[in-house]
Formats: structure tokens, C-alpha cells, sequence
């Protein structure tokens, strides 16, 4: 039952405060589970003031969607809300459903993570915003209608008129979101919170929606709370962050003050956990010991304690209040309302002064001498091959093999119609004709957009799927042509490790027998079978112990590093790493990165990295392939590719990659694509990216235009091993 010590629905906005349109005081959420009452959220607290943008970030189970749902009122019954949350002045913790229905959507609206859960199937596009209309204004359907045609042109929809008759899965994922944030500002509510609205698009699609959502803001005026992991789309779009661990705000401030001073060690940790686009490569990130607390057992004291370097007998006895340092060092109590204050959730946050991440977290970073050789080496490999043009044949000029190839790769997925005569319909053209080349302790990213092609092909390399035409050759063996049962001996060179660690591991099976599974299909004697799990284990950072338990016993960080340590079972030559370290947490994300990278020093893997996260794959790869629609419209080393893209497809994946500084992100320039990927189905003629391409659309002449329609651009070397395929590419410096 849900139930508040704060019950008075009829109170006035307070004078001096009209301001104000979301105050939260002390709210709380408790849950009942069979082990227990789980603490979700605990005293948060904070206030909105009209048209400011409040960001909350944190790692999963922080409580930062758990307190938003209790604001909109939307929690499971059983869920014990305590506390207040005011908007506008009205108390809407406790109201009843007949109540509350007429504050949510009106005064308050969400945006949620998913839109298609949070869109009904049954019904189109516009009849689904009209409703909203409908609900909360004495106007006709007409009206209603006209007013959501208005609504999905503000929020940049293409052909509005036809998407209003189309039903959600018609749409792209892009689209459901700009329609789910049509549905929010339909009333031009006061406040908006948006729920991670941009955690499963791509980058590309990501820009797009958070200018949806500016235009959402402009139009109607509302305040904005953004929940998100994201600490670079914060940095551009907030004008102030909380940041959530263990149910509660460790730290609040102005955006500013908390990225470039934080108070707080695990803010300063977050911080330090994120590969970016500004940074060399040479910078090893910096991960935050530990998995966060489980709820139901709570560490005493303050919930970071066992995992923060500075932790002290204190903080293992009392937990920290969220205060402020003034001028003297002292810690004061401030008043929710002063926005411009900087609290921290810390005994010893005036020790934070000035301090870098890898002045806390100094245990997980490299020393200096290590990185300069590290870098050197790199420098010498890349100016090499450069020196080569990129060579195309079995070395690369530095001396290192090519051990994997691939040659004019083509894979086409047949359309079939319905009924019980399946005729071929048509094709979708996956790969359309790509050539790669791995080198020997490389680590080559292929790089794009959804949709692109990057898991067939990687699929395709590993012969888990057969390729309609093009070689792929392993140390001169020729994979495309082999049986299963001639490709079976050299699994145990090639491995993969999935994107979805949980969904790749067998439930019913310990850990010991997941790893060491491929060890007995090879034919490995037991005994040294569970030798070698216990070696893996270790390389991989996790005890030997946790060999006996089940996959849903560990966090999703320490789920990937099972999936790493059984891919190593057979002493791979070759890993493809499909989406590794998309679904984990930052910090998480951060230390199984620099797993992969301590692997391949030690064991000399090379590795095939596969990712739609440019500032991930500028920390990890050697060189880097982008993809789009099938076909590779770029590559060349790391270095090259980030420091001047020439293919305004790789300019725009860059430009719209958001950095975690609000400076520079608030000021850089950015090139837009507009649209979405085209059905690989019936690609474009010519060049496939000229229907999104701005240089296309804004600074081509009509005959230069032709040609793009009517010639597919080759990919063509401009003279130091940096290829790209483009007309009329030219080299941008983007930082």
C-alpha cells in the first residue's frame, strides 16, 4: 500500500517560491521481498525551479528510476512510498488514481527507456497522441488530430502526415522515442523526466532525439529531470546533476562544479571510468573497484565505503549526510532550495580538492614508463603501416602477419512471402562486398550504426553463418570453403565472445562447467580441464571459488568476464568481441576493458572489436573499419581516423559521440544527419549514404550530385594507408 506522511493535496505554492515547480523532500521507497523490506530509494531530495534541467546519473539499481516512477505515481501497489514530492505546489505522493490522472501528462509527463513497450501496438501513431490531448483538453478529435500532426513536426519527424497513420513497429527506433516525447510535451506540461531516453539508439539517432527533446523543452517551457549513465549527454544538456548510489544523492551541484571539482570519490571515479573522444589512448582508464551493494544488505556507514580508497574507520560506522564545504573547509547543512550550492555524501570530501582519478584509484592505472612504451610501440606500428598504403596483402609492413582475411564478403538474406508457398520475394543485402584484414596482436574495430552489418560480418568470419559469395582465409586456410566438420579443429583458434553475457551463458550449468565445456567437446582430460578453469578464472579476475556457483549470482560486469575466460578455454589465436561492453555500467564497462587490453599483452590475442561506441573503440583499437549499410566507407589507423575523418558519415559518428565535459560539449560545432538508415532491402543507388549525407544535401553542385546518385564510390587509399569512399571526401579536424 502506498502511503506518505505528507497527505495535504489543497496546499498553495509557498510565497517566494512560485518558481518552483517539482520539489521532492525525503522520499523514500521501500519494496517487500521474501528475504526482506529492499530500501529502493532513501530521503532524496531535491527542487526544480521552471525551465532548468536537472540530471541524475548513477550505476543500475541506484534508485534513479525507481524515484521518478514514484513521482508519476506508477509504482506497484506493494510499493511503500514515504516522503513528499510537490509539483507546483500539489502534494502527488498518496493521491488516488482518479487524482493523479489529472496532474500526470498534464502538469508532469515521462518519457520512458523503451518506446515500443510504452506505445500500444493497436493503435497508430496519431491516434496515440490525440488520446493524450483528448485526456486533458475539451477539444474535438479533429483537433486533437491537428494538434499531433503540429507535434511530430516539432519533434522533426519526416512525412509527418504519412507516420500519423502508421502504427509503432512501422516506425524506427528513433522515431517511437521522438513520438513518445510528442506524447510527453502534448499538454505542455511544467515538468518533463525522461527516463534514459536515449540508452538503445545509436549515436547518430541519440543527437537526433535530444533535439527532439531541446525543441520539447522550448516549446512548452518545462523544467527537465534526465536520468541517464550518460555522463556526456548530461554534460551538454543539464544545469545541474545528483548523482544516486545505494538508493540515496551522494552528490548534487551545478554541472560544472560537479565534472571539474567532485566531492565525491565515486563521482570522481565515474569520471575516471570513461574512454573519451578528447583523450589520448595512452590514458588508461580508471575502474571502480567492487560491484555496487545489494539493497537488501546494506553496508554500514556509508554504502560506497567498501569499494572507495579513501574509506576510514568512520565511514564504516556512519553514513555521511549530503552537505556543502564553505570557504573554510567546514561542512555545512544548506537548504534543498539553493540551487547554486555543491553538496557531497562524503566525511572527507574537502580532501577531493583538485583531485584526479587516478590519484584515488591509483591501484588500476599504468605507470608512466609503461604507457610511453606502449605509445612508442604504437607509433612505430602505425607508421608503418602507413608508410605501405595499408597493404592489402598477408603483412603490414611492420613485420606482423595477416592472420585473418576476408575478400569481397557478400551475404544476402532472402525475403520469402507469406502463405504456404514461400516464393522469394527479394534480398537483404547484409555485407555487400567487404574486404578486411587482422593482423597478428591487432585489435581492428568495425564501427557503425544498427543495421549496418557488423555482426553478420563477424558472424560470416567465424563461418557461424555461410556467406553467399567472397574468401575468408584463416593463416592460408581457405574458411569459406570448409565443412563444419573441417572448420571444427579451428574453433579453437577462433572464438567469440557475445554482447549479452547473461543470455549467452547456460542458467542450469556452474560456472566451471560453462568454462570448461569447450575444453571437453575438444577432447580435454578432466583433470586438467578444472586445472585450467581455475587458471582462467584467475587471468580473468575472479576467484577460483566462484567457479561453483550460477550464472545470475554475478553482475553483469563479472558475467562478461565468465563469457572472456571460457572464449580463452582452447588458448585462442583470434577473439571477436561482438558489442562486449554495451550493456554493462561504466565503471564496469572500465575494467573489463583493461581486461581485454592486460590479455592481449600477455597472450598475444588479436582481436576483432565490434562496437557502435566510438570512445570505447578510440581507447582499445589499432585501426578502425566503419561500416554503413553493408559496405566499409572507411579505415585507417585509430590515429587517423579520430584526428581527421574524411567520409562525412565517420564525421558525423564522431560529432554526435557526446564528451563528459560541459565546456567543450556546450561549444563544439556539429555536423547532423538527419533520417534513418535505409532498408538494406532496397539500399540507395550510387553512394548508399547520400539520402542522410549533409555534405550531399548543403554544398554539392547539381552534376557533383549525379554522380553520387549514379556511381558507388570505390574505396580508394588518398596516400598514407587512410582509405575512404567518397566522391568528394575531404579530411575534417573535428578536435
Amino acid at each position: 500500500m502506498t502511503t506518505t506522511d505528507h497527505m495535504s493535496n489543497e496546499e498553495t505554492v509557498p510565497p517566494g517560491t512560485g518558481d518552483v515547480v517539482l520539489e521532492v523532500r525525503d522520499l523514500s521507497v521501500t519494496f517487500p521481498s521474501d528475504d526482506g523490506p529492499l530500501p529502493a530509494v532513501r530521503e532524496v531530495s531535491y527542487v526544480l525551479r521552471r525551465g532548468e534541467a536537472l540530471g541524475i546519473v548513477g550505476e543500475s539499481g541506484s534508485g534513479k528510476s525507481v524515484t521518478s516512477m514514484a513521482i508519476m505515481g506508477l509504482l506497484p501497489k506493494n510499493a511503500r512510498v514515504e516522503g513528499s514530492a510537490k509539483v507546483l505546489g500539489q502534494e502527488i505522493v498518496g493521491l488516488k488514481d482518479a487524482q493523479i490522472s489529472k496532474v500526470r501528462g498534464n502538469k508532469i509527463a515521462m518519457i520512458f527507456q523503451d518506446p515500443l513497450t510504452s506505445l500500444n501496438p493497436v493503435y497508430t501513431v496519431g491516434y496515440q497522441i490525440a488520446e493524450a490531448v483528448l485526456a486533458h483538453r475539451k477539444v474535438g478529435k479533429k483537433a486533437a488530430m491537428a494538434r499531433a500532426l503540429e507535434l511530430l513536426e516539432l519533434v522533426g519527424i519526416p512525412n509527418p502526415e504519412q507516420r500519423l497513420k502508421q502504427y509503432p513497429h512501422e516506425l524506427s527506433g528513433g522515431m517511437r522515442q521522438r513520438v513518445v516525447i510528442a506524447v510527453a510535451m502534448a499538454n505542455e506540461p511544467d515538468v518533463i523526466i525522461a527516463d534514459e531516453p536515449t540508452t538503445a539508439l545509436d549515436v547518430t539517432v541519440q543527437a537526433q532525439v535530444l533535439e527532439a527533446l531541446e525543441a520539447a523543452r522550448k516549446e512548452t517551457g518545462a523544467a527537465l529531470v534526465l536520468i541517464t549513465h550518460d555522463l556526456g549527454v548530461v554534460a551538454g544538456h543539464v544545469d545541474r546533476i545528483g548523482v544516486m548510489y545505494g538508493g540515496r544523492m551522494v552528490e548534487m551541484g551545478p554541472v560544472e562544479e560537479v565534472f571539474y571539482r567532485p566531492r565525491m570519490p565515486y563521482a570522481l571515479g565515474l569520471l575516471g571510468s570513461l574512454p573519451r573522444l578528447d583523450e589520448d589512448r595512452s590514458e588508461r582508464l580508471t575502474p571502480i573497484m567492487g560491484t555496487p551493494p545489494s539493497l537488501l544488505a546494506l553496508p554500514r556507514g556509508c554504502a560506497f565505503a567498501p569499494r572507495c580508497p579513501m574509506a576510514r574507520s568512520v565511514c564504516h560506522e556512519e553514513e555521511p549526510r549530503l552537505l556543502a564545504t564553505d570557504e573554510n573547509g567546514e561542512r555545512v547543512r544548506v537548504p534543498v532550495e539553493d540551487t547554486d550550492a555543491h553538496t557531497a555524501a562524503c566525511h572527507f570530501s574537502e580532501e577531493l580538492e583538485n583531485a584526479q582519478p587516478t590519484d584515488l584509484f591509483k591501484g588500476t592505472a599504468v605507470d608512466a614508463d609503461t604507457v610511453e612504451a606502449v605509445d612508442e610501440e604504437e607509433r612505430q606500428a602505425e607508421e608503418a603501416l602507413a608508410e605501405v598504403g595499408g597493404s592489402s596483402d598477408t603483412a603490414d609492413g611492420s613485420g606482423r602477419e595477416a592472420i585473418l582475411t576476408v575478400r569481397d564478403l557478400v551475404k544476402h538474406f532472402p525475403i520469402r512471402s507469406k502463405g504456404l508457398l514461400k516464393r522469394r520475394i527479394g534480398e537483404v543485402q547484409a555485407v555487400s562486398g567487404i574486404s578486411l584484414d587482422l593482423y597478428e596482436h591487432e585489435t581492428l574495430a568495425l564501427v557503425g550504426e544498427s543495421g549496418c552489418g557488423k555482426s553478420t560480418t563477424a558472424r560470416l568470419m567465424l563461418q557461424l553463418i555461410k556467406q553467399t559469395s567472397g574468401e575468408i582465409g584463416y593463416k592460408g586456410q581457405a574458411l569459406h570453403s570448409m565443412s563444419p566438420r573441417q572448420m571444427r579443429p579451428l574453433r579453437r583458434d577462433l572464438q567469440l565472445v557475445f554482447q549479452d553475457p547473461f543470455a549467452s551463458l547456460d542458467p542450469r550449468m556452474t560456472v566451471s562447467d560453462i568454462i570448461a565445456e569447450p575444453m571437453r567437446i575438444h577432447g580435454e582430460r578432466n583433470g586438467g580441464a578444472k586445472k585450467r578453469v581455475r587458471e582462467l578464472l584467475e587471468l580473468v579476475g575472479l576467484n577460483s571459488e566462484h567457479g561453483s556457483r550460477y550464472p545470475h549470482e554475478f553482475s553483469g560486469g563479472q558475467r562478461q568476464r565468465i563469457g572472456i575466460a571460457r572464449a580463452l578455454a582452447l588458448n585462442p589465436k583470434v577473439l571477436i568481441l561482438d558489442e562486449p561492453v554495451s550493456a554493462l555500467d561504466v565503471s564496469i564497462q572500465a575494467g573489463v576493458i583493461n581486461l581485454l587490453e592486460d590479455l592481449q599483452d600477455d597472450l598475444g590475442l588479436s582481436y576483432l572489436f565490434v562496437s557502435h561506441d566510438l570512445s570505447v573503440v578510440k581507447h582499445i583499437a589499432d585501426r578502425v573499419a566503419v561500416m554503413y549499410l553493408g559496405k566499409i566507407v572507411e579505415t585507417g589507423t585509430t590515429d587517423q581516423l579520430f584526428s581527421a575523418p574524411a567520409h562525412p558519415y565517420t564525421q558525423a559518428l564522431i560529432s554526435a559521440i557526446p564528451l563528459p565535459d560541459p565546456v567543450k560539449e556546450r561549444t563544439r560545432e556539429r555536423i547532423v544527419v538527419t533520417g534513418d538508415v535505409p532498408s538494406p532491402a532496397n539500399p540507395p543507388s550510387g553512394c548508399r549514404f547520400r539520402t542522410r549525407c549533409p555534405k550531399f544535401a548543403d554544398e554539392l553542385s547539381e552534376n557533383e550530385r549525379v554522380k553520387c546518385v549514379e556511381e558507388p564510390p570505390e574505396l580508394l587509399d588518398r596516400g598514407t594507408g587512410h582509405q575512404d569512399a567518397c566522391h568528394y571526401s575531404r579530411a575534417v579536424e573535428l578536435f
